[in-house]
């Protein structure tokens, strides 16, 4: 005799279905550490058996770095939208100011979800850190193509420590709530601190 007490499933194409099971991810990795995150929570807050998200990811951790994947997009894009609104001719400055509170819109957007690697740092799965490495590198590659500055190995540690920087202005940002009324002392800080390193915009 078949049962009847089990709670019918939506049917979604594979790409919602992937969506979906991603958008669970996030707000479980968001609300407890990745150790304590499970599949079958995930799979129960997308509405999905732990079966069919097997179908989409081979375990936990290639579902974190999937996720961890997604945010490195959706970051790009957010910011490349961003600048591609401005006019041609602008400043330096008004660049990094433009990128910089794109990065701010697209933390306030999953805060604890930002902030759990660098308040638990060494916990996510090696193939996410080695992900965010890479996307660090990424960015470094941006800024350098932004500013254009000189090879000088102080020009060099001024666009790395610019990242550090803001990230920890960034997570005291999320400790506070991300209040709106913090953001441009945020970014003023944060570019006044690339510029402090570069000795000069026009570096």
């Amino acid at each position: 005799m078949a049962r009847s007490d089990r709670h019918p499933r939506t049917r979604l194409d594979p790409d919602a279905r992937r969506a979906s099971l991603l958008e669970a991810a996030a707000v479980e990795f968001a609300a407890l550490p990745y150790a304590e995150v499970t599949i079958a929570a995930i799979a129960r807050r997308a509405d999905a058996s732990d079966a069919l998200l097997y179908r989409y990811f081979a375990g936990k951790e290639d579902l974190y770095t999937a996720l961890v994947q997604l945010s490195v997009e959706r970051l790009l894009a957010r910011q490349s939208a961003a600048l591609a609104a401005l006019p041609v001719g602008v400043p330096v400055r008004d660049l990094l100011h433009c990128t910089t509170s794109a990065y701010l819109d697209h933390i306030a957007t999953h805060p604890n979800g930002w902030a759990t690697p660098l308040r638990s740092p060494g916990s996510e799965p090696a193939a996410a850190a080695g992900l965010r490495l890479q996307a660090r590198h990424d960015y470094v590659q941006r800024l350098r193509a932004l500013l254009s500055p000189s090879t000088q190995e102080r020009h060099e540690y001024a666009l790395w420590g610019y990242f550090g920087f803001l990230d920890a202005a960034c997570l005291h940002w999320v400790e506070r709530g991300c209040p709106d009324d913090d953001r441009q002392s945020l970014i003023d800080a944060a570019l006044g601190a690339l510029e402090g390193a570069l000795g000069d915009w026009a570096a």
